[in-house]
């Protein structure tokens, strides 16, 4: 079966280890967009892993991993994130692709996108500044630097100066200090000598794999909510985590996808700005982020806590088209006398099932909140028989307003932490 592990929220559901736990039925993980934006904690008995541009099926050891051309690569993190894993003992050299379409992020694209977040003020997007909405702008533009102009020096000096010309324009009317192409160049040959034992033509190679019948696990980053298209605009993300840019992003085509999962954090969190109506800014909601570390596996910030938002959870599954579901975070809401779930919102004095796309009305909806007996503990169950009777409850609330069944259930960090139906 090849099955895709996507986000039904706002990202940070632990994608990462539902993705581990998968990978053992797999042969490939692929990773099909965003960048070193996204951040993939796995814990793996008493080690824990963040993971940013590399697929979270790295560390099961006898796999495959692709790193596919939706991705937009930073070759500094990459290389960062190569050597820490090799370090804490994982193999990567001879199990790890890079697609030679795949664009890179560089150095004036990680600049320009502090200094537009800093201009931006109080009305910022709330990026990681890590250069991967220029990355993306510069590819859509057509004047993306590639991973295979790695491997062409004099293309990859070209394309650096032409860029660089362009940019140190725009330069003095941002305050900042103008590029040295040269500098760059020579920064950027030093990574490609790096990432050369890696890039291969992912394309071919993917396709080769389908049609010889092995199994794909296609491995998203970010959320739903955060779609470029389909998210919260423009309090997005710049690329496509939902099933279409699987395609996009890895060149298989859409009859490869067997089945969707969606993972649904037992509570609902965002970072960065936008409209947030289940938001909980007292007590409860920093209980929630405390037991929960909701703090971003890549910045550090605080995530924004609030109840659980089935519309936006509804609207995942219908998008996506979902067939199966998994269940994180259970255990960070033991011990609450009271669990809410938003089913509706009330705009202007009525009830509507439905996200309004114009942020503006967004905004102004107000939760519809129904509320479930809380429980004692779930941690670390292994049986779904062995669950409280109201977390079960809860579940299967879910379950039934959304229209799909949890498959697996996260009641810890660990992979043995974890029931699976």
């Amino acid at each position: 079966m090849n099955r895709l592990v996507i986000g039904s929220q706002w990202g940070d559901e632990g994608k990462g280890k539902i993705v581990d736990i998968l990978t053992e039925e797999a042969d490939l993980v692929v990773r099909y967009q965003g960048g070193s934006n996204a951040g993939h904690t796995v814990c793996v008995g008493d080690k824990k892993f963040i993971l940013h541009l590399i697929p979270s099926g790295i560390l099961r050891e006898d796999k495959i991993c692709v790193i596919g051309n939706g991705v937009v690569i930073d070759p500094k993190s990459f290389v960062e994130e190569k050597a820490t894993l090799e370090g804490l003992g994982i193999r990567v050299d001879e199990r790890l692709m890079i697609s030679e379409k795949a664009h890179l992020v560089m150095p004036y694209h990680k600049e320009f996108d502090a200094r537009k977040e800093a201009i931006l003020g109080e009305n910022k997007i709330g990026t990681t500044k890590r250069g991967i909405g220029p990355a993306y702008t510069d590819k859509h533009a057509r004047i993306g630097i590639r991973v295979c102009d790695l491997l062409l020096p004099d293309v990859l000096k070209e394309k650096i100066e032409a860029n660089v010309k362009e940019i140190n324009r725009l330069c003095e009317l941002y305050s900042i200090e103008p590029f040295d192409a040269k500098a760059i160049y020579d920064e950027y040959l030093g990574y490609a000598e790096k990432l050369k034992p890696h890039i291969r033509n992912t394309v071919y190679y993917l396709n080769g794999a389908y049609r010889n019948g092995r199994s794909i696990l296609f491995e998203s980053a970010q959320g739903s909510m955060l779609d470029v298209d389909f998210g919260t605009y423009p309090f997005v993300t710049s690329s496509n985590p939902t099933v279409g840019g699987a395609f996009i992003g890895t060149g298989l085509p859409f009859k490869a996808l067997d089945s969707v999962m969606a993972v649904v954090k037992a509570y609902t969190t965002r970072v960065g700005n936008g409209p947030f109506p289940t938001e909980l800014t007292d007590e409860i909601g920093q209980r929630i982020r405390d037991n929960g570390a909701e703090y971003g596996a890549t910045t550090g910030r605080p995530r924004r806590c609030g109840w659980l938002d089935l519309i936006v959870v509804k609207y995942a599954v219908m998008i996506n088209g979902v067939d199966e579901l998994a269940l994180t975070k259970l255990d960070v809401l033991d011990g609450m006398d009271e669990i809410k779930v938003c089913v509706g919102y009330e705009y202007e004095g009525r009830r509507i099932g439905f996200i309004p796309s114009q942020l503006e009305e967004f905004a102004k909806c107000k939760p519809v909140y129904k509320s479930f007996k809380g429980w004692d503990n779930t941690k670390g169950i292994e049986r779904y028989e062995d669950l409280p009777e109201n977390a079960r409850r809860y579940i299967e609330f879910i379950e039934k307003t959304v229209g799909a069944k949890f498959k697996i259930i996260s009641t810890g960090a660990k992979r043995e932490e974890t029931i699976r139906r």
